[in-house]
């Protein structure tokens, strides 16, 4: 499986569509504010910039793609107002792989610099410079020493590629019923894992590191988990109920019990120190801080009065649906996903009669080493 190809969110409007699915991702994102706005503050306080570059890796579609950029921009004009400082001029990245829907962007993009223009900043238009990158965040997107501040969420728990070890066609699967680590799954399948996102976030991080200015800072976070078990419910649960939902669809024969042994999910939760010991080993990048917080899987808001949306567990069905839907479909066929997701949302709901669901998601705050 490419996963460059078949991995992304769900475009569009409609009802699984990620920008109408992606309200556990905002909350996530307004968890980083306090951390994105310590970063803006340094960066103009240390060596106020004439240019700032800004990256956005992951940036996917909907309303959350310019939600950040914005509060970044509201961040750097209020400083500037404070210091008596020129705006400077911000060139804003926004990157995600081939297959986003970078035309929802575009087309949002108008309203956007409206709005900054109507409420923000005047003239702000002649300021501030947008571009959409497609392209993988492991290895070089941009020239050297071109950004000053880079932001990701909810986007560096996606692995390069199945672990090697698991995309293969082997004639005893060795994750056999599951398509991601669970608390069954043998210890070689949690190291591959382990093994493929130590080489994919040391690649990420030296890439990044040619890229950003000495002194530039890099605000990530994404989904892990605080317990050293790679098994644990609170990082790996929701892809176990996910294969309980196919495998129940082996019995009505519209699901083959090979293709859910062949298919692992391109994803790692890492815990906390295993994200440590990454950025130390790497070297170029000094941690200034590192925490974790939970997230309800439906985000903990109230249920909306719309009978599609009756059930906790059909909100998560949509959310992760908007997420993985790509890559389960290139698997196992159009056909299936929505009996998929609604046996899915069944298992979601009887999971809600016996726990709170939650996910552990990282915040972690670096900035560039010197010259």
């Amino acid at each position: 499986m490419e996963i460059i190809q078949v991995l992304h969110m769900n475009g569009g409007e409609g009802e699984t569509s990620y920008a109408k699915n992606s309200v556990v991702q905002r909350k996530i994102i307004s968890f980083g504010n306090s951390t994105i706005e310590q970063a803006v503050v340094d960066i103009l306080c240390k060596n106020f910039p004439e240019s700032m570059g800004i990256a956005d890796l992951g940036c996917s579609s909907g309303p959350n793609s310019l939600m950040l950029i914005s509060e970044i921009i509201d961040i750097v004009n209020s400083k500037c107002l404070e210091k008596g400082y020129s705006l400077p001029e911000i060139r804003v990245s926004l990157n995600d792989l081939p297959g986003n829907d970078f035309n929802d962007i575009f087309v949002s993009l108008p309203a956007f610099y409206q709005k900054q223009e109507e409420e923000k900043v005047k003239g702000f238009r002649n300021n501030c410079f947008i571009s959409c990158i497609a392209g993988s965040f492991y290895g070089r997107l941009f020239p050297k020493k071109s950004l000053h501040l880079v932001h990701s969420s909810s986007s560096l728990h996606w692995l390069s590629q199945v672990p090697p070890l698991l995309d293969v066609d082997a004639v005893v699967p060795l994750n056999k019923g599951k398509i991601y680590i669970s608390n069954t799954s043998p210890a070689s399948v949690r190291n591959a894992y382990l093994v493929q996102f130590q080489k994919d976030f040391s690649l990420f991080l030296k890439s990044r590191a040619e890229e950003t200015v000495p002194g530039g800072h890099m605000v990530l976070s994404f989904l892990g988990r605080t317990s050293a078990d790679p098994a644990t419910e609170d990082c790996c649960y929701q892809w176990e109920l996910l294969a309980k939902a196919l495998t129940s669809l082996v019995s009505e024969g519209r699901v083959l019990e090979e293709e859910i042994n062949s298919f692992n999910a391109p994803y790692y939760a890492p815990s906390m120190e295993e994200v440590k010991i990454q950025v130390e080993q790497e070297g170029s990048f000094m941690i200034n801080s590192l925490k974790a917080f939970e997230v309800e899987w439906d985000a903990g808001f109230p249920i909306e009065n719309k009978p599609e949306l009756s059930s906790r567990g059909r909100r998560v069905a949509k959310t992760i649906r908007a997420v993985v839907e790509s890559m389960l479909e290139s698997q196992f066929g159009r056909d299936i996903m929505d009996d998929l997701f609604v046996k899915y949302a069944e298992l979601v709901d009887d999971y809600y009669s016996r726990a709170v669901p939650t996910y552990i998601n990282l915040v972690m705050s670096v900035t560039r080493k010197g010259p």
